[in-house]
């Protein structure tokens, strides 16, 4: 076992002399088993090594004798050791879930790299949780080998050679009760579907495991593929490999706050690219909604379309985004964010409403119809300030004045538009 682990860490660069290196370690056979051959190994290695243990408090007095047990562990082998605790309840995906994150997060504040003993059995068992819920390449790649400061060494190692190793070497550990319950769907892949599975190859651990690492590779590949500073543009995801395509969305989809994103998330997604309306859209979860804004896809903003709001004729307002001005005018001037005019009565500034029309160069169109021929998203379109006094539009920001307002002498008042620095 000694000379697999050996070679395993240097397959995957895991050490280098002069490493410090926190075997977590509960005290069962493949945490012992790791903790003592990386102890064994030490020296030619050139590691430096510690252990940790995290009490989740969740067996009760089972739980208190797993930390004294580590304790007894580490001090017979002068083995320095971090200890944490911390009361453990059940999120969204359960006890076991949240177990596991809570240890995590506490590993990942001790100097070091974080040795952790998954074997190729645990890989073969995550390998088949992830066929059972539903899964791509990523998810038939089963545990990362390095991830950060987290090193697995012991992935190419079966369950029966961590036993034998223990036996070899006279090792005590202790047994997790909860290990032997049917109650998680692990312990049920593991206590009924690996043992049928291995009478037909007994060697299956192992197969599914060196399966998983050469799919990793592959995923890894791919992604390599799919490197795009930014989201490219419909057309691009178009002419895509799928292959590299539901990559592109799945890192999308998890940058705008899905955290895990599904098969039928990037399929949503995707209907999007194809769709024939260039403003459609789509809901995901966690609130994000997410447009296809012509040739590009887009994160609808949440924010509400502002309310209609006075402009006084000698200073400003502030809107999301944008400052409006408003003062005497000292010349003629008009484009898409400055309109020369002369008001009747108050100004206002309003969101677009519908029968909304004006007259640039081309004639009088409706606003709907400028907005689409502009090729603005249907999700902007309701933040994008429209000026009126009592007789109607005088201009619509982005787009310019209403050519029959605008002010052939002064006095007048020229309105402008501010974008504000982000």
């Amino acid at each position: 076992m000694l000379n697999k682990l050996t070679s395993f860490v240097r397959q995957y660069d895991m050490l280098h002399p002069g490493d410090t290196v926190v075997c977590a370690l509960s005290g069962g056979a493949d945490s012992v088993a790791l903790a003592f051959a990386l102890y064994l190994l030490k020296d030619k290695l050139g590691i430096r090594l510690e252990a940790a243990h995290f009490n989740h408090h969740l067996r009760g007095a089972e739980s208190d004798r797993d930390e004294q047990f580590v304790r007894e562990f580490c001090r017979r082998y002068d083995i320095p050791l971090h200890v944490g605790s911390g009361e453990v309840k059940a999120g969204e995906k359960g006890l076991e879930a949240a177990a596991r994150e809570a240890r995590y997060a506490y590993l990942r504040t001790i100097p070091g790299k974080i040795a952790t003993a998954h074997t190729a059995d645990d890989n073969a068992e995550t390998v088949l949780l992830h066929l059972i819920r539903g899964t791509g390449l990523k998810g038939l790649g089963g545990i990362t080998p390095v991830n950060g400061k987290i090193i697995r060494p012991m992935l190419g190692i079966t369950r029966a050679e961590v036993e034998a190793f223990n036996e070899e070497w006279c090792l005590r550990h202790i047994e997790d009760s909860s290990n032997e319950t049917d109650a998680f769907l692990r312990n049920r892949v593991r206590h009924h579907v690996m043992p049928l599975l291995m009478q037909e190859n007994p060697r299956l651990a192992e197969n599914l495991s060196a399966m998983a690492q050469r799919l990793r590779l592959d995923e890894e590949y791919f992604s390599r593929q799919a490197d795009f500073e930014t989201l490219p543009t419909v057309e691009t995801l178009k002419n895509l490999h799928p292959a590299v395509r539901n990559r592109l969305l799945e890192r999308f989809l998890k940058q705008n706050g899905v955290r895990e994103p599904e098969e039928n998330h990037i399929r949503s997604l995707e209907a999007l690219i194809y769709s024939a309306k260039p403003s459609a859209r789509a809901s995901f979860p966690g609130g994000v909604t997410i447009t296809r804004s012509y040739d590009r896809l887009e994160v609808l903003s949440k924010k509400e379309a502002f309310t209609e709001v006075e402009l006084p004729r000698k200073g400003s307002i502030d809107l999301p985004g944008l400052r409006v001005t408003c003062e005497a005018a000292e010349s003629i001037e008009n484009s898409a964010d400055t309109f020369t005019v002369s008001p009747q009565g108050s100004i206002t500034l309003r969101p677009r409403q519908s029968g909304d029309e004006m007259r640039l160069s081309g004639g009088t169109k409706s606003l709907k119809k400028l907005f689409i021929d502009r090729k603005i998203p249907a999700a902007q379109r309701g933040h994008i300030p429209v000026v009126c006094d009592e007789q109607g539009i005088l201009g619509v920001y982005s787009i310019g004045p209403n050519l029959d307002r605008t002010a052939e002498k002064l006095p007048a008042v020229t309105i402008r538009f501010i974008k504000k620095e982000i």
